[in-house]
């Protein structure tokens, strides 16, 4: 049989819990390493992004196989959404590196005058990333990056949900780095439990808002910063003048990456009454384009997680009117793409996160009903809207989310140059690209005085006070 025609394994070893001792062992060698100032030399911190890159290359194909055998997640689909993703990232920061590390000079004003003025940028310390299921590769590799480039030490912690990547990322960082500097432990609660309680210099987290508020509670306790990239319910808007084609086939996309199973998918969707049957139909005839008539047998049609997953999935489904899909397989853990039209607010499927491949549908006359509707709720982590541009711009004025698309779904992900984040219950500070290496930095302030001169202006008994009334 080969590797695309095997289904996703049904059961999985559960992950065994790191105990509190080795995590303490990994968290005081990484202190020591830090403390010799290694890390903070740009030739270290590039070669070390050079490593991970060889070593993420080496095991391309293990990494496709490995997301195929948890998420049945296809090589393409994998090569796309998770290692030329991580690829683009190092590839960026071996680019830029160095002039970011660059201290910055900024103006110094009249009254600091012969003063200078400077930002220094300085790594953060030890560091803690703890990364989710959906795209274990990306979101543990990703964040990774920005903590190398940064000159940080870090302990990695992946999901036990998916166990193949996280037993075959244990190899790949146990090659290439020292524990000293880089190292990964596995486990559940236990685990996260005895993480979340020791004093790191940062806390990077990405999961959801429930767990999100624990790791910020826990940090509170060392005053610890934290980056938390969390998710919730990402509106997507279709206004009577959309490209309707585009729009479905965009919306379809979006949707149905990795079975919906992305923190940045269209969780619902608002369409005009003047549209939405023809929506409908075009986004019922892209899915069957794009995945064919009998979508179960598709290679590029990811699995649901878990049971657990399936469970509260199938959930979801009671309420409404099932416009397409609705087949649920546990055995294969398949949820057929489903639109499930004449959602009501107050139904449980507006009430979480939906994270999987089930698309409810509500209709709007005009545009401040959905406006309302998503500023009355929790802030997204991202925002779709297909329109004209200059609806479009009235619309962004109107409401707020961590990242928004015009005429298209999850695209901004794939920008170096965009922060990635949230904002209030979708998430905590940003990353990505340059925003990484500042995420895992300490922007240090500097001013530098010279001693051939000293103004006495700032003495008491502030004989030149009236003078400096002027000049402030």
């Amino acid at each position: 049989m080969s590797q695309q025609d095997k289904q996703p394994s049904q059961t999985k070893s559960p992950m065994k819990e790191t105990k509190e001792n080795v995590i303490l062992h990994h968290l005081n060698s990484q202190r020591a390493f830090f403390a010799s100032n290694e890390t903070k030399d740009v030739a270290f911190r590039l070669k070390q992004l050079s490593k991970l890159k060889h070593v993420v290359i080496e095991y391309q194909e293990q990494i496709q196989h490995a997301l195929w055998d948890d998420l049945h997640k296809s090589p393409e689909e994998a090569y796309i959404t998770e290692t030329s993703i991580v690829l683009s990232e190092i590839d960026n920061h071996i680019k830029h590196l160095k002039r970011w590390a660059k201290p910055k000079r900024v103006s110094t004003p009249l009254y600091l005058r012969p003063s200078s003025s400077k930002i220094i940028y300085e790594p953060l310390g030890v560091a803690l990333i703890v990364a989710p299921w959906n795209y274990p590769f990306q979101l543990l590799f990703n964040p990774l990056v920005g903590a190398i480039s940064a000159g940080c030490c870090t302990i990695l912690k992946p999901s036990p949900d998916t166990p193949t990547v996280a037993t075959l990322m244990e190899e790949m960082i146990a090659k290439t780095f020292s524990t000293n500097y880089i190292a990964l432990v596995q486990g559940g609660r236990e685990t996260n439990s005895h993480l979340f309680k020791q004093h790191f210099d940062l806390m990077f987290f990405t999961g959801s808002p429930k767990v999100g508020k624990v790791v910020m509670k826990a940090a509170a306790e060392h005053l610890t910063p934290v980056i938390l990239e969390l998710g919730g319910k990402s509106p997507c808007i279709v206004d009577k003048d959309a490209n309707i084609d585009k729009a479905a086939k965009r919306i379809v996309f979006g949707k149905l990456i990795n079975a919906g199973q992305t923190c940045i998918a269209p969780d619902y969707l608002f369409a005009h009454h003047f549209i939405k049957d023809k929506l409908l139909d075009k986004i019922t005839f892209y899915i069957k384009q794009m995945y064919g008539d009998d979508i179960k047998k598709n290679r590029f049609y990811p699995r649901i997680v878990n049971d657990d997953a399936m469970n509260r999935l199938a959930g979801l489904m009671n309420e409404g009117t099932i416009h397409l899909g609705g087949e649920v397989d546990f055995k294969k853990r398949y949820i057929a793409p489903t639109i499930i039209d004449d959602v009501k607010p107050e139904y449980e499927i507006m009430k979480e996160e939906i994270f999987g491949p089930i698309l409810p549908v509500m209709t709007f006359d005009t545009i401040a009903q959905p406006i309302a509707y998503i500023n009355n709720n929790e802030k997204p982590l991202a925002f779709y809207y297909f329109g004209n541009n200059k609806r479009a711009k009235e619309i962004l004025n109107s409401t707020t989310s961590g990242g928004a698309c015009i005429n298209d779904t999850i695209m901004h992900v794939a920008n170096h140059h965009l922060p990635f984040g949230g904002v209030g219950n979708s998430g905590l500070g940003n990353y990505h690209g340059h925003n990484s290496f500042l995420a895992f930095s300490n922007k240090r302030a500097v001013v530098k005085t010279p001693t051939w001169i000293d103004i006495p202006f700032k003495y008491p008994p502030f004989k030149y006070f009236k003078w400096i009334k002027k000049i402030l």
